[in-house]
């Protein structure tokens, strides 16, 4: 065996090892995370937890219930408001816009999907909060929709741009116009990568804390109505997380694992529609 074939089994053998290290890393560190949050969290979850309400300073016990409802209206609003503009944004990138106009609004939901969140906060405050002088369920579900409008532009139309171009055009050789042609062809035929994709937005936001602080701002108690402050899980474990209070240290674990499962859960769900194909047979 030559020298030069033995260097190159070595570098292959080391780049292999190297890649397969990493790879542990990677998987290990989420299951470190997972596994400190099962243990600590795991031991603080009750039933009291998801039914009952935050206790005064001092007291041991109660739970988030209203966190948790406030979170799922939040998210509701969030999905309201960022979905529909992002899907019709995406119809229009893939199958109607030009090259220029494409390229500045792919930019702007590139941009608009890496600005920091807490910018988003600060916008949503100047937009929503400060011209009513007051907090609501209303403001936050806008600063988390803004976020979920450019994760579901962007994704949607690459699950559009993926059907084929022959579906098009024998329906339009049908006679169908463009717009039957998209709702009737296009979209059922990407609709698993367009629920992925409003799966993945959703899982993005629901775990936001930063635009919920200059919003929702918070709430001790259950938030009557939309246009009133209310309590968000992510907004609780902050607050939980930064008290003295051990008890609240116990929830603020119960509530970090919960919050994670759900994210968890939506990741795998989407993961699994995604793995089935984007396109839908046709009898």
């Amino acid at each position: 065996m030559s020298a030069r074939l033995r260097w190159r089994k070595f570098v292959s053998g080391f780049m292999l090892t190297m890649t397969g290290v990493c790879a542990f890393v990677a998987v290990s560190a989420l299951f470190l995370i997972l596994g400190y949050l099962v243990y600590h969290g795991g031991i603080s979850i009750s039933w009291n937890f998801f039914t009952k309400l935050p206790v005064p300073v001092g007291e041991t016990g109660g739970g988030m219930a209203n966190a948790i409802v406030g979170s799922g209206k939040l998210l509701l609003l969030a999905t309201l408001f960022g979905v529909p503009i992002g899907f019709l944004g995406a119809i229009y990138l893939a199958e109607f816009s030009g090259g220029t106009t494409a390229f500045i609004v792919r930019y702007a939901a590139d941009l608009l999907n890496g600005v920091p969140s807490i910018v988003v906060g600060i916008f949503a405050y100047a937009v929503a909060v400060l011209p009513f002088k007051h907090f609501s369920t209303l403001a936050g579900g806008f600063a988390l929709g803004l976020m979920m409008i450019p994760i579901t532009l962007r994704s949607t139309e690459e699950f559009l741009r993926s059907v084929p171009k022959e579906l098009r055009e024998g329906a339009m050789a049908l006679g169908a116009s463009k717009w039957k042609t998209i709702a009737t062809v296009i979209v059922p035929a990407a609709y698993r990568g367009i629920l992925t994709a409003i799966l993945l937005a959703f899982a993005r936001v629901a775990g936001e804390t930063a635009p919920l602080l200059f919003t929702a701002f918070g709430n001790e108690f259950w938030s009557q109505g939309w246009n009133q402050p209310t309590a968000s899980l992510p907004a609780k474990i902050y607050a939980y997380a930064l008290s003295p209070y051990d008890d609240w240290h116990r929830q603020a674990w119960a509530g970090g694992l919960v919050l994670l499962g759900l994210i968890l859960v939506i990741n795998i769900v989407a993961r699994g529609i995604l793995s089935r194909g984007i396109s839908v047979s046709r009898t």
